[in-house]
């Protein structure tokens, strides 16, 4: 089923990285910040002594392989697999191996590892981190670079629910139904498709939380020989760094989170903040076009109206442009002030019968190759997010929110709406909170990035991130730009902020506004 992903930062790094670095900016300062106390919390993590057989691990670096999504990088990158407990509860028990990538510092004042999570969740950090680089080129100098596969995810037990056939037939899936048979269809598809992550999965399906990657991140920090741990989180990474605080707020070494989760939103709450996340940005590119965002809002909802009612045809062999896929290509190019030209074009083809071009955009989003393979980062997501999630809303209570979310986003607001009953709709396992706590009393600073056009983290997220985590924990650094995170993003100001911190300890200050 093609959904908005709440969290995934894939589509943004991959336009940076294209779009390189760059650009002068000034700071100011910015005060006042929001406070939201989480409506339910995991309990911090137990700190008691792990067995041996974990912590005198010593990986066995070689060089990286292939796989069928990622050619093998370059001689500097070593592969590895850690030894992780599959249940934390029971750490001498049954393992599961992680895979770890690493790029050793370049210069010769070391300061340890820097560990990397892009996102998602389902993210490879495997894949995604030599691609990275040169975005980091400053911070290898003095760290090694290292990144890894979380539970679940591509070569560490990847979670695989449906074959690429299976995936290609729920295309046709309306996600916005407006009929009882459509309505049944939707939770049919949400069903089977959890169905096919238990039979794959097994067992491991109850052990991907983040919570579980957390504390596989604390050994990870044994395993490497760290006595703090050094992270730049981004995006659902941001998350994941926040749960690690607050089960080792003693343990933080230099933390970056750069487009941030809002830790206080429950389920209902996220699909609301990317409603209105993915509207302002959608509202910022009309502007840059020259058309009123109100007018042109409209002239797309009619758009994706008629796809409702009636797929385009594309180029692409036996595939159309249906209603779900128009809305998932509008989004990937949202997630770049340069992939803004792609829309514009992509609009144009489809008001003249042609979805050739959306279509390419959703399959860009959704990890779809011209040969019909898709990647399984959404099937990770779905595992992971759904056994985060304790909240299951029910079509009703979707229903109730629809009113709301179509006033925030008359072309979004719809598939939040809906995805909120549908993504995890009779979900195998139960989920386990249903916002995560993130406090992290006596914890060194982190590092909180927002972006103030952030489409999928709101910039709201970051200052409520900051809360969370704490007096004197939480440090704010927003950026007045477009696009999903900051850092590496074009602000000469937002990197020379982040690369104080994690290479020289400067905290900048709190408050402190690049534009």
């Amino acid at each position: 089923m093609a959904r908005v992903s709440r969290w995934t930062a894939l589509a943004a790094i991959a336009a940076l990285l294209v779009a390189g670095c760059g650009g002068a900016s000034e700071d100011t300062d910015e005060g006042g910040r929001s406070s939201t106390r989480p409506s339910a919390a995991s309990s911090p993590g137990d700190s008691s002594a792990l067995p041996s057989s974990l912590t005198s691990q010593k990986p066995d670096w070689g060089r990286c392989k292939a796989t069928a999504d990622s050619p093998a990088p370059g001689d500097d990158w070593q592969c590895a697999t850690l030894e992780a407990p599959l249940d934390w509860s029971r750490p001498d028990g049954e393992t599961i191996g992680l895979a770890l990538i690493r790029a050793k510092a370049r210069g010769e004042r070391r300061i340890g590892s820097l560990l990397f999570n892009f996102g998602g969740p389902g993210s490879s950090g495997v894949s995604m981190m030599p691609s990275y680089e040169p975005v980091v080129t400053q911070l290898h100098e003095r760290y090694d670079l290292v990144s890894w596969d979380p539970r679940g995810v591509g070569a560490s037990e990847g979670i695989r629910c449906r074959s690429d056939k299976e995936i290609q037939a729920a295309e046709s899936v309306d996600v916005t139904p407006d009929t009882p048979a459509e309505e049944k269809a939707y939770l049919q598809d949400a069903a089977d498709f959890g169905k096919g992550c238990a039979k794959a999965a097994g067992k491991l399906l109850a052990h991907v939380s983040t919570t579980d990657t957390a504390r596989d991140m604390d050994l990870m920090r044994q395993v490497l020989g760290d006595a703090k741990t050094y992270y730049f989180g981004i995006s659902y990474g941001t998350e994941l760094g926040g749960v690690y605080a607050h089960l080792f707020p003693q343990r933080v070494g230099r933390m970056i989170l750069d487009a941030v989760v809002d830790p206080t939103a429950d389920t209902a709450g996220h699909a609301e903040n990317q409603a209105r996340g993915f509207q302002r940005a959608l509202n910022d590119y009309l502007k840059s076009t020259g058309q009123d965002p109100e007018q042109g809002s409209q002239k797309i909802a009619d758009l994706l109206r008629r796809l409702d009612a009636q797929p385009l045809p594309a180029s692409s062999k036996g595939r159309e442009l249906t209603q779900s896929l128009a809305v998932v290509g509008i989004v990937q190019s949202l997630y770049s002030e340069n992939s803004w030209p792609l829309l514009t074009s992509a609009l144009d083809s489809a008001e003249q019968g042609d979805g050739s071009e959306l279509l390419a955009l959703a399959d860009e989003y959704n990890e779809r190759d011209p040969s019909g393979h898709y990647n399984t980062t959404t099937h990770a997501q779905r595992a992971i997010s759904c056994l985060d999630d304790r909240q299951r809303p029910t079509v009703d209570e979707a229903r109730e929110l629809l009113p709301r979310f179509e006033e925030i986003s008359p072309v979004f607001g719809d598939f939040m709406g809906w995805d909120t009953a549908g993504w995890c709709h009779d979900w195998p396992v139960a989920g386990q909170y249903e916002t995560p706590e993130v406090s992290a009393p006596g914890a060194a600073p982190i590092l909180v990035v927002g972006n103030t056009g952030d489409p999928a983290t709101p910039y709201e997220g970051a200052p409520r991130m900051a809360d969370e985590l704490g007096k004197k924990v939480g440090v704010v650094l927003t950026w007045k730009g477009e696009g999903h995170t900051a850092y590496g993003s074009g602000s000469d100001c937002v990197d020379s902020a982040v690369n104080g911190y994690l290479l020289n300890g400067t905290v900048p200050r709190d408050g402190k506004v690049c534009s």
